[in-house]
């Protein structure tokens, strides 16, 4: 991390969909993040005009990325950001074909035009060790065809799905471009009671304040539209989860609940005599099949950094 990073202001203001981002499972640092870091190193390479050069690229998966990465999807969506894809985009059921494909032809296509050389064992390396300004960092080397760098580039994963680079600047998941400095919000604030404070102060509720904060970002009928496909993934990961069976991919063969758990809680509503704790039961299934849709890397909007996943 460089000198002007470790000086940038503690306060960042954020928006509501730096908090609530779409993306694939089962991890938005591990998962999320990585694929985002990924495709803005290749957004980096063609704004650069480097990408017609690039024969080969090695990654580089630090710290936590590297102890758990394998469990966590970090070396799948390593290899889907590469080749352009974008975690709020990307169709859930075509990740696997994908995956398959590089693995199989040995071949990236970088942002999905310029083919590369890809053996996974010498192009994705699980370091181990951290870097020094973070636990989940991964570092990009492209390679021409003699093997002398091109470019190099280190990224950090920060949670959230919260992306900076080498200078501690956040990362945008639109076109690898940098997230401009955001303009002064009319209603700033640093702490709950801050903003409790700005609303009395200006008669405005929670929500209309930040609203008006949102628009400095975005038009309004664009945060509204957004709030609502946030808000639609959502709700269509509840839904998948309560139709599915089965048990999870991977080694341990776990078995979905969420689908019989919602089957018993629709019976125990036509029941003559209702049970009393059904409301209590049915507001524990709904975390639960949104909970597996990420852990099997379906479409999933995480719940802001600071809470806990059910």
């Amino acid at each position: 991390m460089t000198d002007a990073a470790a000086k940038a202001p503690a306060f960042v203001p954020v928006s509501a969909f730096d908090l609530f981002k779409i993306g694939i499972g089962p991890s938005s640092s591990h998962t999320v993040g990585p694929m985002i870091a990924a495709r803005q190193f290749a957004c980096l390479l063609r704004s650069r005009g480097l990408l017609a050069r690039v024969a080969a690229l090695v990654t580089q998966l630090y710290g936590s990325l590297s102890a758990t990465g394998r469990g966590h999807g970090t070396d799948r969506a390593v290899l889907l950001g590469l080749e352009g894809h974008r975690p709020d985009t990307i169709d859930p059921d075509a990740i696997e074909p994908v995956v398959a494909a590089i693995r199989q032809d040995r071949r990236l296509r970088l942002l999905g035009t310029h083919a590369v050389t890809f053996d996974e064992k010498e192009h994705l390396l699980f370091m181990r060790r951290s870097l020094p300004y973070h636990p989940n960092g991964l570092r990009f080397v492209a390679l021409d065809a003699q093997g002398a760098p091109l470019a190099e580039a280190d990224y950090f994963s920060v949670g959230g799905g919260f992306v900076v680079d080498a200078q501690g600047l956040g990362v945008r998941n639109d076109e690898g471009a940098q997230r401009p400095p955001p303009a002064a919000l009319p209603f700033a604030f640093e702490t709950g009671a801050q903003l409790l404070a700005q609303c009395s102060a200006h008669g405005k509720s929670i929500a209309a304040l930040m609203m008006d904060n949102e628009t400095r970002w975005r038009p309004q009928p664009e945060v509204r539209a957004q709030l609502l496909k946030v808000w639609d993934t959502m709700a269509g990961a509840v839904r998948r989860g309560c139709a599915s069976t089965g048990s999870l991919p991977g080694r341990m063969q776990v078995r979905r609940r969420a689908a019989d758990l919602f089957q018993r809680l629709q019976g125990d509503r036509r029941d003559a005599a209702p049970d009393p704790l059904a409301a209590w039961t049915g507001s524990t299934s709904t975390p639960l099949p949104s909970t597996r849709k990420t852990r099997s890397a379906g479409a999933w909007s995480p719940r802001p950094p600071t809470a806990r996943r059910a």
